[in-house]
Formats: C-alpha cells, sequence, structure tokens
C-alpha cells in the first residue's frame, strides 16, 4: 500500500529501489480528451501502434517524395510552435502535470493558417493530436523527464524546483505525419549557475549540432554514434546506449535505428527524402539505466543527472534540412559554462 500525504499526493512504487531522489507524484490526471474531429493515429484507441509492427524487421527505409516532404515540414513545424509555448511555462512552482496540459492544449489548437487556392475560401483546419498519447499505452501528451529521468518521464503532481534540469519531448501528428523533437531546459537560476549541470546540458546541445553536421547523401546512419561519443567523452560525459534516434514519417517510429555511441552496427545509407531523428542521451555519470515500475520512466543506474536534445530531420539533395530548428524567439538555447570556483 502506499501513503497519502495531505494533499493526496502518494508514491506509487513504496518498495521500488529508486537510483537518486527523483520520486513520482501521483495520482496522475485523467486521461486528456482529443475533439473526435481531429485524425489520429491507429493507436489512439488501443494502444497498438499497428502500421509500425508491420515493419519489424525490415531495413528498407522509406524516402518520402515532395507532397510527403512538405507534410512532415507542416508537422515539425507545429511541433517546434507546440514546444515553445510549453518551454515559456518552466519554471520553479510548476508541476510537470501542468506542462502536459499545456502541450495537449497547444496541440489540439495548432492548425496550419493560410487561404484556399481561389482567395475566397479559408482553408480547412486541422489541428494536431499529440502523438505521446496512449502510443504503447503511454498516458499522457508529452514526455517530461527531470534530472536523473534519461527519457519517457510520465508527467505528475510533483512541482519543479530551481536546481532542477528538464527535457520536455513532444510530438505531434498532423495530416498524416508526425513531427518530434525535444530540448533540456535549466529551472530556475540555481541550474544555470551549476557549473556541471551546464556542462552536461551545453554539451548535449553540441552532440546534437555536431552530429548534424555529418547528415548528407551518403552517410552511413552507424557513423553519427561516433562524432556524438567522442565530444561527450571530450567532456567527461557518458552515452546512453540503450535508446537511439529513429526513423519517422507516417510512422512515429520506424527504421533507421541511429545509436548515439560508436562503433555500433547501424544498418543504411542516408539518401534525399529519408527523414529521422538524432536525440543524444548524455549523462554525468553512468550510461546505464534502469526503468521505474511504471514501464516508462528510464533513469540513470547512479542517480546522476542526464540530458537530451532532439530533432527531426531531412536528407536534402545535397545536405539536411533541420525540419524541428529553434525559431528566433524559441525559448532556451545555449549558455556559457560557469567557471567552476575554487576555494581558497
Amino acid at each position: 500500500m502506499h501513503k497519502t500525504n495531505a494533499n493526496g499526493h502518494y508514491n506509487p512504487f513504496p518498495n521500488f529501489s529508486f537510483t537518486g531522489p527523483l520520486r513520482p507524484v501521483y495520482p496522475l490526471s485523467p486521461k486528456r480528451i482529443v475533439p473526435a474531429h481531429i485524425p489520429r493515429p491507429d493507436y489512439s484507441e488501443d494502444g497498438n501502434p499497428k502500421s509500425e509492427r508491420k515493419f519489424i524487421g525490415r531495413n528498407n527505409i522509406k524516402a518520402l517524395d515532395k507532397k510527403e516532404q512538405e507534410g512532415m515540414r507542416k508537422a515539425c513545424r507545429i511541433g517546434r510552435e507546440v514546444l515553445d509555448i510549453v518551454a515559456r511555462e518552466v519554471r520553479p512552482g510548476v508541476t510537470t502535470d501542468y506542462l502536459d496540459e499545456v502541450t495537449h492544449n497547444a496541440t489540439i489548437a495548432r492548425n496550419v493558417s493560410g487561404i484556399s487556392k481561389n482567395k475566397k475560401l479559408p482553408l480547412i483546419k486541422l489541428q494536431a493530436y499529440p502523438s505521446p498519447l496512449n502510443y504503447v499505452h503511454f498516458p499522457k501528451s508529452v514526455c517530461t523527464s527531470v534530472n536523473e529521468v534519461i527519457c519517457h518521464g510520465i508527467p505528475d503532481q510533483r512541482v519543479l524546483v530551481d536546481g532542477d534540469i528538464l527535457n520536455i519531448d513532444v510530438t505531434v501528428y498532423h495530416g498524416g505525419f508526425h513531427g518530434d523533437l525535444n530540448e533540456t531546459y535549466y529551472v530556475g537560476a540555481k541550474a544555470s549557475a551549476d557549473p556541471d549541470i551546464v556542462r552536461l546540458v551545453e554539451t548535449t546541445r553540441e552532440c546534437l549540432d555536431q552530429a548534424i553536421l555529418l547528415v548528407k547523401p551518403g552517410m552511413l546512419f552507424r557513423d553519427i554514434g561516433g562524432v556524438i561519443e567522442k565530444h561527450a567523452k571530450s567532456r567527461g560525459c557518458g552515452v546512453v546506449k540503450t535508446y537511439c534516434g529513429h526513423g519517422i514519417n507516417q510512422l512515429f517510429h520506424t527504421v533507421p535505428n541511429v545509436p548515439h555511441y560508436a562503433k555500433n552496427k547501424a544498418v543504411g545509407i542516408a539518401k534525399p527524402g529519408m527523414c529521422f531523428t538524432i536525440e543524444p542521451m548524455i549523462t554525468l555519470g553512468t550510461y546505464k539505466d534502469k526503468t521505474w515500475p511504471d514501464d516508462w520512466t528510464s533513469v540513470t543506474q547512479d542517480g546522476s543527472k542526464t540530458a537530451q536534445f532532439e530533432h527531426t530531420l531531412m536528407v536534402t539533395e545535397t545536405r539536411v534540412e533541420v525540419l524541428t530548428a529553434r525559431l528566433p524567439d524559441s525559448p532556451g538555447g545555449p549558455i556559457p559554462i560557469p567557471e567552476t570556483r575554487v576555494e581558497g
């Protein structure tokens, strides 16, 4: 049995051996409603991504045609808009459940603005579906990963505090395509003043940036991990091996697999029209992970902090297009690493 506090909150796994100080704070809020008219992926009702399962074991990487490429651009643009809206709400004192509510409401309210070709009738406004919701039964509309959580954190009633770091992983489904991205944010001034935390977050950001520079037609997907691991290790950080980037298009997750560590055996060569994510998960301590009993939340085995950044990319005829690129007014962004003070 769990012990409920005065607020009605409780830890659902009181006998679990947690690796760090973070604890889940339940109850979870009820499942959020998506209006019936919004198009949704095939797993939205039963949690089973049937379309994806047809491709398990296959290595044929899809190259999108021009119309499909435009569909990906729209979905990814909406994803960026939603992430920025949510990130502006990050501050000490808010719960990750509140950020889930913001994500959900912003997603179902999105549309691609404009007018039809005859310039008389408004375009049909197709709102977006929050891709994580009920994907393999994930209960929320966004993943919120705090401190030692590597990925797939479930939004709950825990209040963010000054000194936390928070990864927000947004994916939206619009017009038949998924757009996927995430960033790690400093919560309060204490986090952005901590040299180790900033070293971790900025190293992770740079790992993604350096990996993107490698992408062009003819690139081997297995080569991405070497660039990431080299930079992470140069800063004294580890690279999580359990989770990887992935193909994305009409399917949320598909081939290719894109590992973030060196000497991997990923299959495939980049060709124009292919879409995939790079999303390195970097740690201050061990790269090894452990999963909470919720079957989603992945944490570092030593409780050390971890950060992640992700973009959805499309290979062009000559280089790469970052479909989820930051906008001029996107919140967050790089900061310098504070100098370590030496007492004496």
